[in-house]
């Protein structure tokens, strides 16, 4: 045989897969929807609130990764100049993909405009976002 050179080749393919529960940026790992005032018995509140009634802050969260999640669903209310009035958290863990709509009691104690901060955390030490916060107005009369 003549010594023309044989060639070989070899083709290596690789394959990388990326799971989507890793590819979800820190604010994307759940949401916070429909913000929202109810009365004890879950019933939608659409006017004023009245002092010394108390109401129900409510959210649906869910979690779009495909592991379960601590979470901290933590509402602070704020009056007209600011200032906090009002601090309250529950804690839990969802689990994959799973909604919760959870919800915070308050009893306004005086008149005015308010307004609900509500922010879904991985823990009180560990207070990373899992994703926007929502914001809720509330009239006191």
């Amino acid at each position: 045989m003549s010594g023309k050179g044989i060639g070989l080749l070899l083709m290596i393919t690789i394959t990388l897969s990326v799971n989507p529960a890793f590819a979800l940026t820190e604010l994307e790992r759940s949401s916070i929807e429909n913000p929202r005032l109810e009365n004890a018995f879950e019933a939608p509140i659409m006017d004023n609130v009245n002092v010394n009634q108390q109401i129900q802050i409510s959210s649906d969260i869910t979690n779009y990764q495909q592991k379960s999640q601590n979470f901290v669903y933590l509402v602070q209310i704020k009056n007209e100049s600011g200032w906090v009035v009002s601090l309250e958290w529950i804690s839990g863990q969802l689990t994959p993909d799973q909604k919760l709509s959870p919800s915070l009691s308050w009893t306004p104690t005086s008149s005015g405009k308010y307004v609900a901060e509500i922010f879904v955390w991985e823990g009180l030490k560990n207070h990373n976002a899992l994703s926007e916060f929502s914001k809720l107005q509330i009239s006191v009369s």
